[in-house]
């Protein structure tokens, strides 16, 4: 009994129109869950933030705390 010879030529050309379709699905399928799943939450927290916040508020508490060397708090 002889062994079969293994099938090399046109390995690889057989190989790609398998895999290739497969990766580049996978690839769409990977980068629109980062979107939905990453980017698009993060820039709805970045536009809720900013709703509500007051930058005057904001340094005028820094202030008040002494963060700044060249501001004085209102107390002293």
């Amino acid at each position: 009994m002889s062994l079969a010879k293994p099938a090399m030529r046109g390995l690889l050309g057989k190989r790609l129109r398998f895999h290739l379709p497969i990766a580049f699905a996978l690839s769409l399928v990977a980068a629109a869950a980062f979107k939905y799943g990453v980017t698009e939450p993060r820039k709805q927290a970045y536009a809720d933030f900013y709703k509500q916040y007051d930058a005057t508020k904001e340094f005028n508490n820094m202030r008040e705390a002494g963060i700044f060397e060249s501001v004085r708090p209102t107390g002293k």
